[in-house]
């Protein structure tokens, strides 16, 4: 009978043990995409990542006869109490063979590491928050992912319900095709054209000579416009800057927009290309030469992923998301764009489900973020 270790990473070895894990259990998996190693590595917390200068966390790997099977990470992110007033701690970076006891065990483990800190509920899978990977795909497996989008097997959402999860939010990605804008809704052309006539909004691309001052302004937007939204927490400093970092190579400004009113911004977008079959043909790897693969020949993507349209919260509801997203269109189709992914939208984000499904979007994919609340007896519903 084969043994079973669940333990807690405590050496470099066990963390490159952690790190390759996918590497091993999505070998020969089309649709998977691995993710970039120095990314994963600094969102883990094994590198510095600016996240955890306030938050905490703990990885653990299960071991089937000494060989690694399974992983997760427990995630102490004080942010949210401070936001959302409740206690609540997170679980991410879950990878498992199809193996209830290691599923199990590795879930436990990161409950019993967020008990001893007083947190009886637990969130997941979000890799580390909200603001960056997050849900487990559980409809959509035929295509792969796109650009910064999760993937796992179907099985996930047997192993994390097993353990004792149950589904509190649901996330979808919509996409469209460039032929539908010929198609679009009448009545999104008109609420365009008269928040157009209210308010004297002067819309451009993101300034590529001003890009990190603009890039700190678009993700100031979006912690203003997301305030109340469901289970957010705001970007700290540091994370804007480190975030801003990351893109500057990787945004391109025909895919963004800002508008401005009285020559302040009040709301942006922002599309990213889908690098991700680049990604998987330097296998995750930047260096020596996958950064120059990744990025050359940018035009030659013709799907993006449109991330976020935020609008701050005194000029929401008029419209103004859709005086925003309407710029982009000559900008895509001189780009040669075929296809984009509206992805993540909340389910109980009624305004952009209902907008992206009059425009004709359909959805490709749902992602699911389960809790664990041991405060309570489970029913035996599912959900």
């Amino acid at each position: 009978m084969s043994s079973l270790l669940i333990k807690q990473v405590e050496s470099p070895r066990e963390e490159r043990a952690f790190l390759q894990l996918p590497w091993e259990l999505y070998r020969g998996d089309p649709c998977w995409i691995p993710p970039l190693r120095m990314n994963q590595a600094e969102l883990t917390g094994f590198k510095k990542h600016p996240f955890y200068d306030f938050a905490t966390r703990g990885a653990f790997l299960a071991l089937r006869d000494g060989r690694p099977v399974g992983r997760v990470l427990a995630i102490d992110n004080p942010q949210h109490e401070k936001i959302h007033r409740e206690k609540l701690g997170f679980f991410g970076f879950f990878e498992c063979q199809d193996d209830v006891a290691a599923a199990r065990g590795l879930l436990d483990a990161a409950r019993d590491w967020l008990a001893q800190r007083g947190i009886a509920r637990v969130r997941g899978p979000v890799n580390p928050s909200l603001n960056y990977e997050c849900g487990l795909l559980i409809d959509g497996f035929d295509s792969p992912p796109t650009f910064m989008m999760t993937y796992n097997p179907p099985y996930y959402a047997r192993l994390i319900e097993g353990a004792g999860f149950r589904k509190v939010e649901d996330m979808y990605a919509f996409w469209g095709h460039i032929d539908m804008l010929d198609q679009l809704d009448k009545k999104l052309a008109f609420v365009v054209e008269e928040c157009t006539k209210r308010f004297d909004i002067k819309l451009r691309r993101l300034d590529r000579k001003r890009f990190d001052e603009e890039v700190r302004m678009f993700l100031d937007i979006y912690n203003q416009s997301l305030q109340g939204t469901w289970g957010f927490t705001p970007l700290s400093e540091g994370e804007i800057a480190h975030m801003g970092a990351s893109l500057k190579h990787l945004i391109v400004p025909e895919m963004t927009t800002v508008a401005e009113i009285d020559g302040k911004p009040v709301g942006a977008q922002f599309g990213l290309l889908d690098y991700n079959p680049r990604i998987k043909a330097i296998d995750g790897r930047l260096f020596p030469f996958g950064f120059l693969r990744l990025l050359w020949n940018k035009r030659g993507i013709k799907l993006v992923r449109l991330i976020s349209t935020n609008v701050v919260p005194e000029y929401q509801k008029w419209g103004l998301g859709l005086v925003i997203a309407a710029r982009l269109v000559p900008e895509v189709r001189a780009w040669g764009i075929q296809e984009a992914e509206f992805s993540w939208v909340l389910e109980s984000n009624k305004l952009s489900f209902g907008t992206l499904k009059r425009g004709g979007a359909k959805i490709t994919k749902t992602y699911r973020l389960y809790d664990y609340d041991a405060t309570i007896v489970p029913s035996g519903n599912h959900g």
